[in-house]
């Protein structure tokens, strides 16, 4: 159901539903994978991955809107699952 969902605020909300930025992240990550072809090692899937992520991250520009506030309202429902 969709009850606990609108337990939510509005910000909050748009934070879980908003998956495009996350699809998007994956597709990048598994693009760098795929091109590879077979790998030695985990390791190499680790090193590779972390290189990736490096460069994926350093394109972003914009910033999430209204972060402080979203934060801070996470921080007080799951102030145990959050370390500033």
């Amino acid at each position: 159901t969709l009850t606990p969902f609108f337990d939510y605020p509005a910000q909050i909300r748009r934070l879980i539903y908003t998956t495009n930025t996350i699809e998007a992240y994956h597709r990048q990550l598994r693009k760098v994978t795929k091109t590879k072809g077979a790998l030695p090692s985990a390791k190499s899937v680790r090193k590779l991955l972390y290189l990736a992520n490096d460069r994926i991250v350093k394109k972003w520009t914009m910033p999430l809107p209204n972060w402080a506030l979203i934060l801070n309202q996470l921080v007080i429902r799951f102030k145990d699952r959050i370390i500033m």
